[in-house]
C-alpha cells in the first residue's frame, strides 16, 4: 500500500514542481535585468554544461543511495536556485542560479521515473506505467498551463513577485518530498569502496545501454526532438513579444500548447493499442518536421507551436514507456540520467547559436536553423528506426 501511495504522491509532486510560474517569463526577466539574447543563451549553456557533467553522477546517487534521497536533495537545490535568482543583478550570480537549477533537475531526472517505475514493478503492476505516465503528463500540463497564465499575469505587475511566489512553492515541495517511500528492488550491490561502487555502476550501465541498439536509438531520437522543441519554446517568448503580443497573450499561447500536450499524453496508451509503436513514432517525426518549418512562417508560428506541443506530449509518454521497459532496475536512474545528459549536450550546441543568430538576424531567421537541423536529424532517425523492429 505504501508503494502504491507513491503514485498519488507523485501526482502531487508533479503539480508542485511543474507549477513553475517563472517558466514562461524567465527570459523576459533576464532581459529586464539587462542581459542580451546572447547572454541569456549563455545562461542556458551554463545550465546544460552543468547538466552534461553532473547527470550521470547524480543518476548514480539515485541508484546507490536511493531515489527518495536524490529527489529530496534535488528539491532543495531548486529552492536555492530561486533564492539566488531573486537577489541576482549580474551575469555571474544568474549563472550560479542556473547551476543550482541544473543540479536540482539532475538529481530528479533519473530518480523520479525510477522511483515510480520500480514502485510499480515491486508490486507487479508495471503494466500500468504507460497509463500512469500519461496521467502524470496531464498533471504536468495542467500545472504548466496554470503557471504560464498566472506567471504571465503577475509579471505584468512585477517580475520579482513571480520569483517570490515560486520560492514559496519550492519550500512546500521540499516538505512534500519527505513523504515518499523507497522501493526495495533495484538496489545496487555495494563494493569494498565507494569509488568502486560508482565505477562499477557507471561501467555496467554504459555497457547495458550500448548493447541495446534500439534503446540507444530511441534515447537519441527523444532527446534531440526535446532539444529542438525546448529551444523553440523558450525563444518563442521573445519572438512573440517582438511581434507585438503582450506577456499575458504569450502565456495564453503557451498554455494552449500545454493543454494539447496533456490531451495527447493521456491518450497515448489508447493509441498504442490501435497503432504500432513504429507507426506512432513515424507519424510524430514527420509531423514534427512539418511543424518546425511552419514556425518559420509569419502568422503561422503560434499555431505550429501549439500542434508541436501535442506531438511532444505524445512522444514523451510513448517513448518513455519503451525506454523504461528495456532498462534493468538497478541501472534505471543512471541510464535515464545518461539520456538527460544527451539532451544537455544537444542544448549546449544549439541554444546559444540560436540566441546569437536571433541577436544578429532576428529570431525568425534563427528558427530556420532549427528547422534545417530538425529536418536533417529527424528524417535520418526516421530511416534508422525503419531498420529496427521497435516492438
Amino acid at each position: 500500500m505504501k508503494l502504491r501511495n507513491n503514485i498519488y504522491k507523485d501526482y502531487i509532486y508533479t503539480l508542485l514542481t511543474r507549477f513553475n510560474i517563472s517558466n514562461g517569463i524567465w527570459m523576459l526577466y533576464l532581459a529586464y535585468k539587462g542581459l542580451s539574447l546572447y547572454e541569456i543563451g549563455l545562461m542556458e549553456t551554463v545550465y546544460h554544461l552543468t547538466s552534461f557533467t553532473m547527470e550521470i553522477p547524480t543518476g548514480m546517487v539515485a541508484d546507490i543511495f536511493g531515489r527518495r534521497t536524490s529527489r529530496i536533495l534535488g528539491s532543495i537545490a531548486n529552492g536555492i536556485s530561486i533564492l539566488i535568482m531573486i537577489y541576482s543583478n549580474n551575469v555571474f550570480m544568474f549563472a550560479l542560479s542556473f547551476f543550482f537549477t541544473a543540479i536540482g533537475n539532475n538529481l530528479e531526472s533519473g530518480a523520479g521515473d525510477a522511483l515510480i517505475y520500480d514502485s510499480l514493478k515491486e508490486i507487479h503492476e508495471e503494466e500500468l506505467y504507460l497509463k500512469i505516465r500519461g496521467r502524470k503528463e496531464l498533471f504536468f500540463q495542467i500545472a504548466k498551463t496554470a503557471s504560464l497564465l498566472l506567471g504571465g499575469y503577475i509579471a505584468t505587475f512585477s517580475y520579482e513577485r513571480v520569483y517570490q511566489v515560486a520560492l514559496i512553492i519550492a519550500v512546500i515541495t521540499i516538505i512534500q518530498t519527505f513523504t515518499f517511500v523507497e522501493p526495495s528492488i533495484g538496489k545496487v550491490t555495494k563494493q569494498e569502496s565507494m569509488f568502486k561502487t560508482f565505477w562499477f555502476q557507471l561501467k555496467n550501465s554504459v555497457l547495458t545501454m550500448l548493447s541495446k541498439k534500439e534503446l540507444l536509438i530511441m534515447i537519441l531520437a527523444l532527446e534531440f526532438f526535446s532539444t529542438l522543441y525546448t529551444t523553440e519554446f523558450f525563444y518563442m517568448q521573445n519572438h512573440l513579444k517582438a511581434l507585438g503580443h503582450t506577456t499575458f497573450e504569450i502565456g495564453v499561447i503557451l498554455s494552449i500548447g500545454a493543454v494539447l500536450a496533456a490531451i495527447m499524453a493521456t491518450q497515448a496508451y489508447r493509441l498504442e493499442k490501435h497503432f504500432s509503436l513504429k507507426k506512432l513514432i513515424r507519424f510524430a517525426i514527420v509531423m514534427a518536421v512539418v511543424l518546425f518549418w511552419g514556425m518559420t512562417i509569419k502568422g503561422v508560428e503560434k499555431y505550429a507551436f501549439v500542434i508541436l506541443s501535442g506531438i511532444e506530449g505524445l512522444l514523451f509518454v510513448v517513448m518513455g514507456d519503451y525506454i523504461n521497459k528495456r532498462i534493468p532496475s538497478d541501472k534505471r536512474a543512471t541510464i535515464l540520467s545518461f539520456s538527460s545528459m544527451i539532451f544537455s549536450f544537444f542544448m549546449i550546441l544549439l541554444f546559444p547559436v540560436v540566441g546569437k543568430l536571433g541577436d544578429i538576424y532576428g529570431l525568425a531567421t534563427a528558427f530556420i536553423l532549427v528547422a534545417i537541423c530538425g529536418s536533417t536529424a529527424l528524417l535520418g532517425l526516421l530511416y534508422m528506426i525503419s531498420k529496427h523492429s521497435m516492438k
